[in-house]
């Protein structure tokens, strides 16, 4: 009996992996003839030999809306969304228009771009922050806070938290017990870090213990990888910690930043950071990173306030921090059409899109329930993803060769998703989620006949 289920998946499974190649078969070529020269950590991770043959990613050609289409000629319902980024569509008209004005002016970078000021109080403004400078990427962003906050408080430790994600820099790349999460981060470069469980009221006592220590606590509010997981009390009771212990908080806001609400999960959760680092949803498809704050830390950037005219100067002993592109004239004018929709709008466009997802979540969560499926989803806001129960991966890892196969099938029905954080848009149709929730049905059913998973004997009626 065993023998007869493996036998039928192995069957299943090697007609699919056909079927998928075929559809996708330039992407495929495309992968395997510029591997010798393009090293892309995208095409190799998650490796697993069950799935080898189609681990590729699918090349695209062209997007607009909430679409993609590929080499091949395919057209997909877009949930990855630049990985957050776009949360208006792909190429909306408004950042395209101020993306083509700026061409005709020129991308002049030594001179100070006109439009920065404008977008520096736009932040301001949305985020309730003091003070604002600009980096290339979230990780540049995260970096210089970081720094920041080691240079205002002249200590050295910093507390992250299991589960999180702050960028590929050296000094966030920590697991328990500051050791490096890869090869090539040395040891020295994390030994300052203290790894905490998210959520856990332990971790806060052990901050307490080390407040004398630590220059800053850095947290994800919501974990991309956790979007089941919202511990505002827990966030509530460490402002008020570092608030008394005197530690700079940090939010790394690049995914939850204008996302959640036009003041991002700080204006949700209603908690005001010292520092807060943003990009992804702001550079409107430009790269950007963007570190804001509170005057008493982002003066260590420039030296604070001082005014022509008079006897004033700098006042502020400053860290060092430097970039050829920051201020791209293309990314601030791409931020200020984002800053000033986003103005206009109002709550209004992240209350309707994150009621829309919330429905969306529930619809399909209905038939994972109905069918005695081992799948649920979580969202917060237009975030969502698989409800995972912990931080450990390996706890998962039956459910993740699950979804696995099930977003296969969903590529191959033209969804393109991944396996943790995808995102709805302000581009999605009614149709766009009808047909996604009817390929996750049809691709079930797939599954099922395969013998990858369970089916119902009796159907509810």
């Amino acid at each position: 009996m065993i023998q007869e289920a493996v036998n039928l998946q192995q069957s299943y499974l090697s007609k699919f992996i056909d079927r998928y190649n075929n559809s996708t078969r330039t992407s495929k070529e495309f992968t395997q003839k510029y591997r010798p020269i393009l090293a892309d950590t995208r095409v190799s991770d998650g490796f697993n030999f069950f799935v080898k043959e189609m681990l590729y990613p699918i090349v695209a050609k062209q997007s607009l809306g909430s679409k993609i289409w590929d080499i091949d000629g395919n057209e997909y319902i877009d949930l990855i969304m630049g990985f957050g980024i776009n949360l208006f569509g792909h190429n909306p008209p408004f950042i395209k228009e101020a993306l083509q004005e700026q061409l005709e002016l020129g991308i002049h970078i030594g001179p100070q771009i006109e439009l920065v000021g404008e977008v520096a109080e736009l932040i301001c403004e949305l985020t309730q922050m003091e003070r604002v400078t600009f980096s290339n990427t979230g990780t540049e962003a995260v970096m210089t806070a970081v720094r920041v906050a080691r240079a205002v408080t002249g200590r050295h430790k910093i507390v992250l938290f299991s589960g999180s994600y702050h960028g590929h820099f050296d000094g966030t790349l920590a697991k328990a017990q500051a050791t490096p999460i890869a090869p090539g981060v040395l040891p020295n470069f994390v030994a300052d870090i203290l790894v905490l469980d998210y959520g856990n009221p332990q971790s806060l006592e052990m901050i307490e213990s080390h407040k004398n220590e630590l220059a800053a606590v850095l947290v994800e509010p919501v974990q991309t990888r956790r979007p089941n997981f919202q511990p505002k009390e827990f966030l509530l009771q460490l402002r008020q910690l570092t608030k008394e212990s005197d530690i700079p908080l940090i939010f790394d806001e690049m995914v939850t930043g204008f996302r959640i609400h036009p003041g991002g999960a700080q204006a949700y959760f209603g908690i005001q950071a010292d520092i807060a680092t943003y990009g992804k949803i702001v550079g409107g498809g430009m790269p950007i990173g963007i570190i804001a704050g509170k005057a008493a830390y982002m003066d260590a950037i420039d030296g604070g306030m001082w005014n022509y005219g008079d006897n004033s100067s700098p006042q502020t002993k400053k860290t060092f921090f430097a970039g050829t592109h920051c201020k791209h004239p293309l990314s601030i004018a791409a931020a200020r059409a984002v800053l000033k929709h986003l103005k206009m709008q109002g709550s209004g466009l992240q209350e309707k899109l994150n009621q829309r997802t919330s429905q969306f979540v529930l619809t399909l969560n209905n038939y994972f329930e109905q069918e005695g499926l081992p799948i649920r989803l979580a969202n917060f806001g237009s975030l969502f993803g698989p409800a995972v129960s912990g931080n450990d991966d390996s706890e998962n890892s039956t459910f993740s060769a699950i979804m696995d196969l099930l977003f296969y099938h969903l590529i191959h029905k033209g969804i393109l998703l991944r396996g943790v954080g995808n995102f709805l848009s302000t581009s999605h149709t009614d149709e766009d989620c009808d047909r996604i929730i009817q390929a996750v049905k049809d691709s079930v059913a797939e599954l099922q006949d395969g013998g990858f998973l369970p089916k119902l004997s009796i159907k509810a009626s």
